[in-house]
């Protein structure tokens, strides 16, 4: 296992100061998942975050990456909520659109692995959340079966993509977030909206939208209203408010 550590400062207050830690998990005989972990003191819960686009962060040794996609912006924002936070990056072009690879064996089978390694190393409630083509990813192994369905303990889309959805027999809380304006077509409000609404009734769910902000570039971009540009404080919190309401069962009584 290839581990490279690296420091560097939460954004919150300097007694957060935390160590990143990249983790190479591997995969058959293939190149290994890079993924990324932000940790923090006394954590309850861990967030998987799994970027849209082609899915590829090209995480150096050192963590750093030139992608400018939401979660690479956000990574530090998790740990003044006790959230460890987790990067997976992919080492091949998951592809967009209709051409995507998200659905394959070969990808979903990396997703398991990531989730094991970390519940394995961390014993913490495992959240996992898809942005954009991101929430393809999750959707597609929420939907696997109970073997995967019982490794995590909730799922968080948003900007979600067309064609994402969860079977109603999945009954782990859920949460979708979308911003009013997001104007890319692959991803329309309704997508987010549908996924709450075909929730069980006795299942934890929630629907947020987000407002304001700035948006640039390509409408379907990570610095557009798409990426929640500008917008990422309330992003992480409305997000990390779910997984800590909703891991609470786990936790409480932990010291």
């Amino acid at each position: 296992m290839k581990l490279i550590q690296i420091i560097m400062f939460s954004g919150i207050a300097f007694s957060n100061l935390v160590s990143a830690q990249v983790f190479d998990v591997p995969y058959k005989d293939d190149a290994p998942t890079r993924t990324l972990l932000v940790p923090t003191q006394k954590a309850k819960a861990v967030v998987l975050l799994f970027p849209g686009g082609g899915g590829m962060l090209r995480l150096k040794d050192d963590g750093s990456s030139a992608n400018f996609h939401t979660f690479m912006r956000s990574k530090n924002l998790w740990a003044q909520y006790g959230i460890d936070a987790v990067l997976v990056d992919t080492p091949y072009d998951l592809g967009n659109g209709r051409a995507h690879s998200r659905s394959i064996r070969d990808h979903q089978q990396r997703i398991f692995n990531v989730v094991r390694f970390y519940k394995e190393k961390l014993n913490l409630p495992i959240w996992i959340f898809g942005h954009s083509m991101g929430t393809v990813s999750v959707t597609e192994f929420v939907n696997g079966g109970k073997d995967q369905a019982a490794l995590i303990s909730g799922v968080i889309v948003a900007g979600t993509y067309r064609s994402a959805s969860i079977d109603s027999g999945v009954s782990m809380p859920v949460q979708a977030i979308h911003h009013v304006d997001d104007g890319c077509a692959s991803t329309p409000f309704s997508t987010s909206e549908s996924i709450i609404k075909s929730r069980p009734s006795n299942s934890a769910s929630q629907f947020v939208a987000i407002e304001g902000g700035v948006s640039e570039g390509d409408i379907c971009g990570s610095k557009a209203y798409h990426g929640f540009n500008e917008k990422e404080p309330e992003f992480i919190q409305a997000a990390a408010q779910f997984i800590l309401k909703n891991s609470a069962p786990y936790f409480l009584g932990r010291p």
